[in-house]
C-alpha cells in the first residue's frame, strides 16, 4: 500500500502542476489586457472574458437584488447619472448641520454646473439648500455658515427649485428631503402639514431621509413620501466621525441607495441593513453609544483629579488613552478581550483595577444599560419593548418569584 502510494504520488503532482500553470497563463493573459476570465474550464475552447468594470456596477449594492451577468450577451449601456438637483432641510438642529457641511465642503471648486453627478463628490452647491425650522435663529445661523437658503414653512421649503433643469430627463432629477425634528415633534399635524406641502410641490418622487432616533418607516410614509429612508447618526457626525446605519423602502433603484450611501457616508461611515429592526438595535450601541464613553471618559477623568492630577492633565490623559486604544484595536483586529489580556499582568495593577470592575458587575450595568436603550427605541416606535433578558412571557429575572 506505501508503495502504491509513493507511485501515484508524481503522477497527482504533476496534474495538479500543470492544471495551475494552465489557470495561471490565463489570469495572466486576462489581466494584461485589463479583463477578467469567466467560465469554469481550465483549458475553454473560446475564451470568453468580461471587462473589470462591469464587475463594480452601481446596481450591485446591499439590499438591491444581485445583477444578473450572462457572459454571452454584450454588457448593456451605461444608464445616465443620478443626479440630486435640490436638497431640502426641515429642522436646523446640531445633525442637520453635520449632514449639510460635508456635502457643501466636500463639492469640487471646479464645479460651477447645476448638473452635477453622483459620481466623485456630491458637487453641490449652497443654494441647493434650503432649510426651514422653527428657530428664526437656527435658520439664520445656517444661512450665515453656509450660505444656504431659508424658508418660512414646510411648503416653501419643499418649493420648486429655481436651478433645476428644464432640459433634463426627469429620471435624472432627484430632490433629497432631509427630516431632522426631535421625535416629540413629528405629531399627527406636522405630518399632515408634511404631505400637503409634498402634494403641492410635486415632490411625490424626492427621497426622504429620516434622521429622527425611533420612528420607523411606516409613520414616516404617513408623510405622503413612498421612497423614505430611515437612519440612524450619531454626534460624532459633527465632525466627521460618525456611524450612522440606514434602511430603506424596497422602491429605491440601485442608484438612489447608492446616493443615499454616499450622502450618509459623507460625514462619517455608514452601514446598511436590509431589516429596520437592526436600526432600533444600533440606536443602543452606535446611536446613543458616544454617551456612554463620554460618562466613563468624565469618571476617569474625575478620579485621575481626586488622585492629585490637574483637570487639564487628567482629560489629555482619558482622552488619548481612549483615542489611542480604539485605533490600536482597529489597527490589530483582535478580538478586546486578546488585548485585555495583554496589558493584564498576574498580580497586577491591571489585574487589580478588572477585579474591581467584574465585582461591581461592570458589563451586566453597560448591557442593562443597552437593552434598555434598545426598548425605549421600540416605544418611541410604538413597538412590543418586551425584549432582552428577563422580558420574556414567564417573567424569568432571578429575583422575580413565578406566580
Amino acid at each position: 500500500m506505501m508503495m502504491k502510494n509513493l507511485m501515484l504520488r508524481p503522477l497527482c503532482y504533476h496534474r495538479t502542476t500543470t492544471l495551475a500553470a494552465a489557470v495561471t497563463r490565463r489570469c495572466a493573459t486576462a489581466l494584461a489586457a485589463g479583463t477578467r476570465p469567466t467560465g469554469s474550464s481550465p483549458r475553454p475552447t473560446t475564451a470568453v472574458v468580461t471587462p473589470w468594470s462591469s464587475y463594480y456596477s452601481t446596481s450591485c449594492v446591499p439590499g438591491s437584488p444581485a445583477a444578473a451577468h450572462d457572459d454571452t450577451l454584450p454588457n448593456p449601456p451605461p444608464s445616465p447619472p443620478l443626479r440630486l438637483n435640490k436638497v431640502s432641510v426641515i429642522g436646523a438642529g446640531m445633525m442637520a448641520t453635520a449632514m449639510v457641511e460635508p456635502m457643501i465642503q466636500n463639492s469640487s471648486s471646479n464645479n460651477t454646473s447645476s448638473n452635477n453627478t453622483s459620481t466623485g463628490g456630491l458637487h453641490l452647491r449652497p443654494d441647493q439648500f434650503t432649510v426651514y425650522d422653527v428657530s428664526d435663529d437656527a435658520m439664520a445661523s445656517m444661512q450665515e455658515t453656509y450660505g444656504v437658503q431659508t424658508s418660512q414653512s414646510i411648503a416653501d421649503c419643499l418649493g420648486r427649485d429655481d436651478n433645476h433643469d428644464a432640459d433634463a430627463a426627469d429620471d435624472t432629477q432627484n430632490n433629497l428631503i432631509i427630516l431632522a425634528v426631535k421625535p416629540q415633534n413629528l405629531t399627527p399635524p406636522f405630518l399632515q402639514q408634511l404631505r400637503d406641502a409634498t402634494t403641492t410641490t410635486n415632490n411625490s418622487n424626492a427621497i426622504l431621509l429620516s434622521v429622527i432616533a425611533g420612528t420607523p418607516i411606516s409613520v414616516l410614509q404617513q408623510s405622503g413620501l413612498t421612497k423614505v429612508v430611515r437612519s440612524m447618526p450619531n454626534t460624532p457626525a459633527t465632525i466627521g466621525q460618525g456611524m450612522t446605519v440606514w434602511s430603506c423602502t424596497s422602491n429605491l433603484t440601485a442608484d438612489e441607495r447608492a446616493l443615499t450611501r454616499k450622502v450618509l457616508s459623507s460625514f462619517g461611515k455608514s452601514m446598511y441593513v436590509d431589516d429596520e429592526a437592526f436600526i432600533d438595535m444600533s440606536t443602543s450601541i452606535s446611536g446613543s453609544g458616544p454617551a456612554y464613553i463620554f460618562m466613563l471618559m468624565e469618571a476617569m477623568i474625575d478620579a485621575g483629579v481626586h488622585m492629585g492630577f490637574p483637570r487639564h492633565q487628567a482629560t489629555t490623559l482619558v482622552y488619548h488613552t481612549m483615542l489611542g486604544s480604539t485605533l490600536y484595536a482597529m489597527e490589530t483586529k483582535e478580538h478586546p478581550a486578546i488585548l485585555r489580556n495583554r496589558v493584564t499582568s498576574p498580580s497586577g495593577t491591571t489585574a487589580s483595577a478588572i477585579y474591581e470592575l467584574e465585582n461591581g458587575k461592570f458589563r451586566t450595568v453597560i448591557k442593562d444599560a443597552m437593552w434598555a436603550c434598545y426598548r425605549r427605541s421600540l416605544e418611541m416606535g410604538s413597538k412590543d419593548p418586551n425584549v432582552g433578558p428577563y422580558r420574556n412571557k414567564f417573567h424569568d429575572h432571578p429575583d422575580s418569584k413565578q406566580p
